[in-house]
């Protein structure tokens, strides 16, 4: 994907997870880890599904506050990720 800022290109290059496996806790993209709960979906739709579970559970929200994370963070670390994984279960 290419993004287009002032001047500048970035090249954001992610592999969706394969959800066949167990998944590991690890580092992810919000991306990865949107597409691993909707395969089906387009990466902009995995992901807007993925803020909007976020969003609408305070408890969740509430917990990963306490990790330090933001809504703008791109990349979560594998405490957010065990943290999602516990409120919406395993992909």
């Amino acid at each position: 994907m290419y993004v287009l800022r002032k001047y500048a290109i970035f090249v954001f290059d992610f592999q969706p997870l394969n959800n066949f496996e167990t998944m590991n806790i690890q580092p992810m993209t919000k991306k990865q880890l949107a597409l691993a709960y909707a395969p089906g979906l387009s990466v902009g739709g995995a992901a807007n599904r993925l803020c909007h579970w976020l969003h609408y559970n305070p408890r969740l929200m509430d917990e990963l506050r306490q990790t330090g994370y933001r809504e703008s963070q791109h990349l979560l670390t594998a405490r957010q990720v065990e943290i999602i994984f516990r409120h919406l279960g395993e992909p």
